[in-house]
């Protein structure tokens, strides 16, 4: 599978951007407003018109996406791991002090 784009400000190839950079930021975010995948909300913000549109947390659809091997999931399946399925690269756990900004 090909890795989506990861939009935002001086994005590595993992998707860690200018404002979150560490060797564990590398989720990247879907915008439910425009479809994009963006590094951070501060990223989106300061590329887009509109405010980062967030998905219920509920939601089926594939909203999350490692940076480092594309791999996609819910942010159900997201909120219960401490890694990516597929390439076992490590999540950043203080991502979740952020979660009232991507999903509701």
């Amino acid at each position: 599978m090909k890795k989506e784009k990861i939009y935002g400000e001086l994005v590595d190839s993992d998707g860690r951007c200018v404002h979150w950079h560490s060797k564990l930021d590398v989720i990247a975010n879907r915008c439910e407003t425009c479809g994009k995948l963006y590094a951070c909300y501060q990223c989106h913000n300061n590329s887009e018109n509109h405010a980062f549109g967030r998905y219920n947390q509920l939601s089926n659809q594939l909203i999350v996406m490692c940076g480092v091997c594309g791999h996609q999931m819910t942010y159900a399946r997201y909120d219960e791991i401490n890694q990516c399925d597929q390439c076992e690269t490590p999540f950043n756990p203080g991502c979740s002090l952020h979660k009232h900004l991507y999903v509701c």
